[in-house]
């Protein structure tokens, strides 16, 4: 049995597969369109999950839609005629988009995918959530945390989980979402202003906000609670509108009153270094000043986020009396908060599944279906995050061989390989590292990345600056042999726990590993990746072999990407990363070009 989970039409469109229960293929269409967060059809994406399986759509049993469009529409009615007139130009947009689109999924799934017009379902947007953490997560039963922007009307649902496994003699499948939070009055939508405040696109530069708070001290936390409350009792909040714009603005999500509050917004894409990051700019004392002021700012929504999901957790908690809990959304990104939340409620244990924003609602909609809709019992569990599309040998040396490029290859022999990648890092060079099949969801994970030696903060500056032409102060990742992470990380069982292996817990460095690690040290922290020799074994053979060579068992880990660019898909996407920019090395599968000096 085979059903097909669709995300599209907001942000982020993404196509999941299942094959009786089983995650056979996922991927966004960013990836085959090469547009950034691209949030049309997933054609491509559909084309290529049905070819992995062998397939077409007619040997679907069901394909599901991750959210439900009328109850989502009638939120944008009534949401923009409660604040009309100042929201006609969201009527606007809204009734084209809808109107030529969004209103006719069904028709168009049924077009696209080649499926009968009976079997397309709708899955509420933070059930989808749901099922995507739970029913991928290694957990029997487990709290359920979803926070996001919003979905239809929900912006964070709180609840609980149990699964029937295969060979159990009784028990059922179920998600109760027994709590949640309505728009506008939404914890994503708040750190969204601040993410446009302070400079950055929304649903796109929240990780920028993230990476620019440890540079800054939380000195606005009395001004961001004026616009945020919530219950401790419950968790629940409540956020003052009259700082607002984004219930009734196509592009403005937060107003003056906010910026009488905070000061003059960070213009985009301006340069930003403070003392910590740029101390010989020091003479530059105003430009300076302003610039630790954004960075406070941003430390200080970080806190009172962190601070407001504790308190969830912490109710959720005494709610269930569960000890696992499961999250998903948007927010389940925020890997500072989730450390937080692991070491400072009484849960022991949380999954978080890695593609948890929009793109993994595809997911979460097809596993809905098999096991909420169908009630079949779970013998799967995600063992990894490589779905996406891989290419052969052949087609690698192939496509080398149409650019006339001069190559070695370690065909049958992957110990030479990792011996020439590993002492290519030893010697400062940065290499753009392709094998396998691509990653579900935003993180590269030793697939689709560019590595690097992460012992000198010098290294940090060239892949920063030579690669990936991107803001300095944003930090690179630490992966690291998941059996010595105990030596590094300052993280109680992060040997044993899942979320690590996705990059999705930052963790305190040791104090006296940091400066071993001085290129993927983030003022004394890193999101750091786990890795065990059975899930990729030439990725792990090579930060094994880079160990013995230096005694560090850690290697950079960056995506492999230009500046506001998809992750690289292809030998093709690869190649031409690898030819506008200061790459040293290009690995493609079996194959290693070394770039002339």
């Amino acid at each position: 049995m085979y059903i097909l989970g669709i995300s599209c039409f907001y942000h982020d469109s993404a196509v999941a597969l299942l094959q009786d229960g089983r995650l056979v293929a996922a991927a966004m269409e960013e990836r085959f369109s090469r547009k950034k967060h691209d949030n049309g059809f997933p054609s491509k994406a559909v084309e290529f999950c049905l070819r992995q399986a062998g397939i077409t759509g007619h040997d679907l049993e069901y394909v599901v839609f991750y959210e439900k469009p009328l109850v989502k529409f009638e939120r944008i009615i009534l949401s923009t005629l409660k604040t009309f007139p100042r929201s006609s130009d969201v009527w606007g947009d809204a009734m084209v988009a809808w109107l030529k689109e969004k209103l006719w999924i069904k028709n168009i799934i049924q077009r696209e995918v080649g499926v009968r017009y009976d079997r397309v379902l709708f899955c509420d947007h933070h059930m989808s959530h749901a099922a995507s953490a739970f029913f991928a997560s290694p957990f029997r039963e487990a709290a359920v945390l979803t926070i996001d922007g919003v979905g239809e009307w929900t912006t964070t649902t709180l609840g609980r989980a149990s699964s029937l496994w295969a060979g159990d003699s009784s028990g059922q499948n179920t998600i109760e979402l027994f709590q949640e939070q309505r728009f506008p009055h939404s914890h994503g939508l708040l750190y969204s202003a601040f993410t446009a405040y302070l400079g950055f696109r929304v649903n796109n530069g929240e990780y920028k906000v993230m990476g620019m708070a440890p540079y800054g001290q939380p000195r606005y936390v009395d001004e961001v609670h004026k616009l945020f409350e919530q219950k401790p009792q419950d968790g629940s909040f409540r956020l003052n509108m009259d700082y607002f714009s984004y219930h009734h603005s196509v592009d403005r999500s937060f107003n003056d009153r906010f910026v009488d509050l905070f000061g003059a917004p960070r213009p985009p894409e301006a340069d930003f270094f403070t003392m910590k990051t740029n101390p010989e700019r020091s003479a530059e004392r105003s430009a300076m000043d302003e610039n630790q002021r954004f960075a406070d700012i941003a430390a200080s929504i970080q806190t009172v986020t962190e601070e407001a999901l504790i308190n969830i957790a912490n109710y959720l908690h005494a709610r269930t009396g569960l000890s696992k809990l499961v999250m998903a959304g948007g927010v389940a990104l925020n890997t500072k908060a989730n450390y937080r939340i692991l070491n400072e409620t009484p849960f022991d244990e949380i999954y978080i599944q890695p593609a948890a924003g929009d793109d993994g609602g595809a997911l979460g909609a097809a596993l809905w279906a098999h096991h909420i809709v169908l009630g079949k019992p779970r013998d799967w569990v995600m063992p990894h995050a490589y779905w996406g599309e891989g290419y052969t040998d052949a087609e690698c040396r192939a496509f080398l061989d149409s650019k006339g490029a001069k190559y070695e290859s370690f065909d049958g022999n992957d110990d030479r390989l990792i011996d020439a990648v590993a002492e290519g890092l030893t010697h400062k060079k940065v290499i753009g590292f392709f094998q396998g099949r691509f990653e579900w969801g935003p993180r590269a994970l030793g697939n689709r990345s560019i590595l690097a030696d992460p012992r000198t903060d010098e290294m940090k500056e060239v892949v920063n600056t030579k690669i990936k032409f991107r803001e300095p102060f944003r930090p690179f990742a630490p992966v690291i042999l998941r059996d010595r992470a105990t030596e590094y990380f300052d993280y109680a069982g992060v040997a044993e726990h899942e979320a690590p292996r996705y990059m999705l817990m930052v963790a305190p460095i040791k104090s006296d590993k940091q400066d071993k690690i001085q290129a993927v040290c983030h003022e004394g922290t890193g999101r750091l990746q786990t890795i065990e020799r059975e899930t990729n074994p030439r990725y792990y053979g090579v930060i094994e072999r880079f160990g013995q060579i230096t005694g560090v068992p850690v290697v950079l880990n960056t995506s492999f990407n230009l500046r506001g660019e998809p992750i690289v898909s292809s030998p093709r996407d690869a190649w031409n990363t690898f030819q506008n920019s200061d790459i040293d090395y290009l690995v493609l599968n079996s194959f290693l070009v070394r770039k002339p000096k």
